[in-house]
C-alpha cells in the first residue's frame, strides 16, 4: 500500500495552503496560536470565508452544497487548517445537524434549514445533556407534549456550548414517558427566541463563558420542526453522535500539537542538552507519534465511509477514545516541557517557547474534558464491546 500523496493530492494541498495563507486574516490565526478567546464575530468570519470558498460543509453531498471531496482531500484540509492555526469550525450546524437533516429530514426541512446553515443565517447549539443525563443520555427528562400543531416543551439542558450565541437549538425531548427510554425520545428543532426559553451562563474555572444552562417553560414548537418520526429520535441522536465523536478526535489538532511539542523540546535544555534528547522524554514523544500515525489510518477509514455515502460507525468510538488520549498526552508533554512557563499569566517574551507557553496554558482547562464530552471514553468502550466485539 502506497501511503504517499499522489501528485493530484499534493496539488490540492498547495491549493489549500495558498487559500489559508492569502485569505485567512493573521489576527484570527494569531488568536488561535496564542490560545486567546475567539469572539462570535471571529467564528462567523471563519465560517463566511469557508462558505465563500465552497469548502465549509466538506463532508456534505454536492447536491446540498458540499465540495465533493474524497477522504484524502478532507484529511489534507483538516491537517493544513490545524497547522496554520485556523479557528475550529463551530460544529453544531455544519458537522452535526446538517448530516442528520440530510439523512432523516423532510424535503421541506432540507430545503429550508441546510442553506441557512451554510450561509450562517442560523447559529445552532446542541440540547442533549441534562443535569441527570450525561453519559446516560437516553434518560433525558425534558418533555414535549403535542397539543394540536405544536409541542409544548418543558425541562432543562446543561453544558450547552456557545448557546449564548445561538438562535436555534436541536434537542432530544421525551414524547412518550411510558415507553422504553430509547423509544420515547424525539428530535426537535427549537427557536431560541420563543417565549419560555431562558439561557443562563456557566462560568468555568478559567473564567470563560463557553457553556450554559438552557431552561424551557411551556415553549411552543411547531410540529413541522420534528425531525424524523415521533418517538424515534434516538436514531437521529446516535447518528449525530458518530459525527461529533469523529470531530472530537481532532487528528489535525494532534498533528499541529506534535509539531509545537517538537519545537519546544528542541529549545528547552536539560543538563546541557535539548529536552528532545532526554531518553525518557524522547520515548514518550516517540510513543505518542506512533499512536498518532496509526490513528491517521483509522481516521481515513471513517472519513472514507462518509465520502462514500455512508456514515461513521462504531469506528468513530475507537477514534474518539484514541484521539482524545493522544491529544491529552500531547498537551501533558507540552506543559511538562514548558515547566513553570506553562502558566496563564506568563508575559510575552518570558518563556523560551513563545507562543507555545500561552497555548499550553490555554489547553490546561480543556484537557480533561476531551475524553468526557460527546460520550465519555468509558461509554465508548462499551459501544466497541457491543458493536465490534459482540460482547
Amino acid at each position: 500500500m502506497d501511503l504517499n500523496f499522489t501528485p493530484a493530492e499534493l496539488a490540492f494541498r498547495e491549493e489549500v495552503r495558498a487559500f489559508l495563507a492569502n485569505k485567512v486574516p493573521a489576527r484570527l490565526t494569531d488568536k488561535v496560536r496564542h490560545g486567546q478567546h475567539l469572539s462570535k464575530a471571529d467564528h462567523e468570519e471563519w465560517h463566511a470565508l469557508l462558505h465563500a470558498q465552497g469548502w465549509l460543509a466538506n463532508h456534505w453531498p454536492q447536491a446540498w452544497g458540499g465540495p465533493g471531496w474524497n477522504a484524502v482531500q478532507k484529511f489534507i484540509f483538516d491537517n493544513e487548517c490545524a497547522l496554520a492555526y485556523c479557528p475550529r469550525t463551530v460544529p453544531f450546524g455544519v458537522n452535526m445537524l446538517g448530516p442528520v437533516l440530510i439523512k432523516y429530514g423532510s424535503e421541506a426541512q432540507k430545503q429550508y434549514w441546510l442553506p441557512r446553515i451554510l450561509s450562517g443565517a442560523d447559529w445552532w447549539c446542541q440540547g442533549y445533556s441534562e443535569p441527570g443525563s450525561g453519559s446516560d443520555l437516553a434518560s433525558v427528562k425534558t418533555t414535549a407534549v403535542r397539543e394540536g400543531e405544536h409541542y409544548i416543551v418543558n425541562g432543562q439542558k446543561t453544558w450547552t456550548t456557545l448557546g449564548h450565541h445561538a438562535n436555534m437549538i436541536f434537542c432530544l425531548v421525551r414524547t412518550n414517558r411510558e415507553a422504553k427510554k430509547q423509544e420515547g425520545i424525539s428530535f426537535l428543532l427549537i427557536d431560541m427566541a420563543t417565549p419560555g426559553v431562558e439561557v443562563r451562563p456557566i462560568i468555568t474555572l478559567d473564567g470563560e463563558h463557553e457553556v450554559n444552562e438552557v431552561f424551557f417553560t411551556d415553549v411552543k414548537v411547531p410540529v413541522e420542526n420534528l425531525v424524523g418520526e415521533e418517538n424515534k429520535g434516538w436514531t437521529c441522536a446516535k447518528f449525530l453522535l458518530t459525527y461529533e465523536r469523529t470531530n472530537i478526535a481532532g487528528v489535525g489538532f494532534s498533528v499541529a500539537a506534535l509539531e509545537r511539542l517538537k519545537v519546544v523540546a528542541d529549545r528547552v535544555m536539560k543538563h546541557g542538552l535539548p529536552l528532545s534528547r532526554d531518553p525518557l522524554f524522547a520515548a514518550r514523544m516517540a510513543r505518542v507519534e506512533i499512536d498518532l500515525e496509526n490513528m491517521k489510518t483509522t481516521n481515513l477509514r471513517v472519513i472514507a465511509a462518509v465520502a462514500g455515502g455512508g456514515a461513521p460507525g462504531a469506528e468513530s468510538s475507537m477514534l474518539k477514545i484514541k484521539g482524545t488520549e493522544i491529544r491529552q498526552e500531547l498537551n501533558s508533554l507540552l506543559r511538562r516541557a514548558m515547566g513553570p512557563y506553562a502558566r496563564s499569566f506568563v508575559e510575552e517574551g518570558e518563556a523560551p517557547g513563545q507562543p507555545e507557553a500561552r497555548y499550553a496554558a490555554a489547553q490546561y482547562f480543556n484537557n480533561r474534558k476531551l475524553s468526557i464530552f460527546g460520550g465519555s471514553n468509558e461509554i465508548q468502550k462499551n459501544i466497541i464491546a457491543k458493536m465490534i466485539l459482540g460482547l
